[in-house]
């Protein structure tokens, strides 16, 4: 509600152009439309506005989430591969994820990227999966399977609102479940939430025969102490520093009367190993 007043606030006031990174949205919609009635262009960041009136978004600067949350699929399975190799209908085990919410389309992208990339992984090793939890995750992922013949189960979890105390709830459901082997946070808050749940679980490990593996997204200094005390395998990094670069860049272009388009940008698995590398530290935020 109060992003939805600053961005009322700035359409008032009639700028050349907006950049908008819109925390709900759904919530943003009206907005836009009167952004486009004024002949406001804006500029979308971090994440996409997919029911967005046409025309009112010039162009979206934003990770590609699919592809970043496919990304933490990809660099978990190696470790767990074996453990899932093992698992049958009778002894399945659990995969966890806990999203900040399933209305923010970045988050909704990363979320399903996550799942259906570990269901593609899972299944590639003869493998059947079954995606249970939070209800949108669960009809809108690749193939929700069925629970009762699965061997591995991808159990979502969303906290009722965005704080690190409910997601650490939300992944302390998942946690204390004896089949579960792997939890993945999908944003700063959710892996801080991870970490959190574990202070009292003590479960998180980086070999699977010590525990449950582990990874995150973004950054934050509770996050990158846990990749360097081995609590976590590692996290993907956005490029929240180019985002906004390119963000005003974009605007500038537009303000000038030239073409523009979306701008994907890259997610990067980071690790104790990798973590000072330059094109990863500066993304490192704490």
């Amino acid at each position: 509600a109060d992003q939805v007043q600053m961005l009322n606030d700035a359409i008032q006031k009639a700028p050349d152009g907006i950049g908008l990174a819109a925390c709900d949205t759904n919530s943003v919609l009206d907005s836009l439309t009167a952004a486009l009635n004024a002949g406001i262009p804006v500029v979308c960041f971090d994440t996409g506005v997919s029911d967005a009136p046409e025309g009112s978004v010039v162009a979206t600067v934003a990770t590609d989430n699919k592809a970043a949350g496919a990304c933490a699929a990809t660099n978990m399975y190696p470790v767990i591969k074996d453990v899932v190799a093992a698992a049958t209908a009778d002894k399945p085990v659990r995969i966890g994820e806990v999203n900040q919410d399933a209305t923010a389309l970045n988050i909704q992208e990363r979320g399903l990227g996550f799942i259906d990339e570990m269901i593609k992984l899972c299944t590639a090793d003869g493998k059947k999966v079954a995606v249970v939890g939070n209800e949108f995750y669960v009809n809108n992922c690749s193939d929700k399977g069925d629970e009762k013949t699965a061997e591995v189960i991808i159990e979502v979890g969303v906290p009722a609102q965005t704080t690190v105390d409910l997601a650490a709830t939300e992944a302390n459901k998942i946690m204390s479940k004896a089949d579960t082997i792997a939890i993945f946070g999908s944003n700063q808050t959710t892996a801080e939430g991870v970490i959190t749940a574990n202070e009292t679980l003590n479960k998180l490990a980086t070999d699977p025969a010590e525990g449950i593996i582990g990874a995150g997204f973004d950054a934050g200094t509770p996050q990158k102490a846990a990749i360097n005390n081995g609590k976590l395998i590692g996290s993907v990094t956005q490029s929240p520093l180019m985002m906004g670069y390119k963000t005003i860049y974009t605007l500038v272009d537009v303000c000038n009367g030239k073409t523009v388009e979306d701008i994907p940008m890259d997610g990067y698995w980071y690790n104790a190993d990798n973590m000072e590398d330059e094109d990863i530290a500066p993304n490192l935020y704490d």
